[in-house]
C-alpha cells in the first residue's frame, strides 16, 4: 500500500498572501499523488475556518473541494480530520465529496503496521481557557447559537480571532520546534504504550513543526509540519513512514510561524 498523510493546510487564512497560489499549490500536489494513492489522510486544520450552515457553503476552496471529488471518484479512499480551526465539519464533505471526516484520532492497521493518526491537539498541554473553548466548540448548544449569525459575521468573528492568536503564538519561543521529551505529543504516546497497547506510528499535525521521533524500539513518533510555508508530507509504503517535502515554486509564504 501507499498511504499519504499531510497536515495543517489553513486553507483560506488571513495572513496568506496568495490564497488562490496557497491552494493551487495544495490541489497540485494531491493530483501528484492519485495515481498511486491507496489512502489520503489529511489531519486537521485543512481549512482556517470552516463552519457548516444547512443550506449555505462557504465562499472560495473550490479546486480543492473539486479535487478530493476527483479522488474519491478514482476509488481512492480520502480520509479528513477536523482540527482545531475546522472543527465544525459534518455532514457536507462526505456527502458531496466523498470522503469520510473524523472528529477524533483513528487506529488502523497497513502493511503490517498499526497506525495511531489524529490532528493532535487532542494529546494534552492545552491551556485552561482553550480546554473550556474547545469544549464550547463541541457542545450541540452553542454550535446551534452560532449558526444563528449571519455567515459574514461568523466569518468575520472567527477570522479576526484566529488572526490574533497568530500573533500571541508568534511571540512563542516554544511553538518553533520540536522539544523532544518535553513535547505532549511525545509524552501522550509513551503513556499509550506504557498501557500495553501495540502502536508503530502515532502521526499527528497540529505543531507546525517536522518529526521523526523514536520512542522505542519498534515505535515512532510522526509529525507532519505544514503547508504555510515548509509544505511537507509523510508517505507511508513498504510498512515504512517517511517525511518528503512539495518543492514547487510558490508564494505563499506569510512571513509568521503559524
Amino acid at each position: 500500500m501507499k498511504i499519504y498523510f499531510a497536515s495543517d493546510m489553513h486553507l483560506g487564512a488571513a495572513v496568506i498572501k496568495n490564497h488562490r497560489a496557497h491552494e493551487m499549490n495544495f490541489v497540485r500536489w494531491l493530483d501528484s499523488i492519485k495515481e498511486d494513492a491507496d489512502e489520503v489522510y489529511l489531519l486537521g486544520d485543512v481549512f482556517d475556518y470552516w463552519f457548516e450552515y444547512k443550506s449555505v457553503v462557504q465562499k472560495g476552496f473550490v479546486r480543492f473541494l473539486g479535487k478530493l471529488c476527483e479522488l474519491s471518484d478514482m476509488g481512492i479512499k480520502v480520509h479528513i480530520f477536523t482540527g482545531n480551526h475546522d472543527v465544525w465539519m459534518w455532514d457536507y464533505l462526505p456527502k458531496e465529496c466523498g470522503v469520510e471526516v473524523h472528529g477524533e484520532a483513528y487506529t488502523f492497521e497497513a502493511d503490517g503496521k498499526r497506525m495511531y493518526v489524529g490532528h493532535g491537539d487532542e494529546t494534552g498541554g492545552l491551556d485552561k481557557g482553550y480546554a473550556v473553548l474547545k469544549w464550547m466548540f463541541k457542545c450541540p448548544f452553542v454550535q446551534w447559537c452560532y449558526s444563528l449569525l449571519h455567515p459574514d459575521l461568523s466569518w468575520w468573528i472567527a477570522n479576526t480571532w484566529s488572526h490574533t492568536s497568530r500573533k500571541r503564538d508568534n511571540k512563542n519561543i516554544k511553538f518553533h520546534s520540536f522539544r523532544g521529551e518535553k513535547e505532549h505529543q511525545v509524552m501522550f504516546a509513551r503513556k499509550q504504550l506504557e498501557k500495553g497497547e501495540k502502536i508503530d506510528y502515532f502521526i499527528f499535525g497540529h505543531r507546525h513543526v517536522v518529526a521523526d521521533y523514536p520512542l522505542d524500539g519498534q515505535s515512532k513518533l510522526i509529525v507532519l509540519g505544514e503547508w504555510m510555508k515548509s509544505c511537507t508530507y509523510g508517505v507511508m509504503e513498504n510498512g515504512e513512514v517517511a517525511i518528503h517535502n512539495w518543492n514547487e515554486e510558490k508564494d505563499v509564504d506569510s512571513g509568521m510561524w503559524i
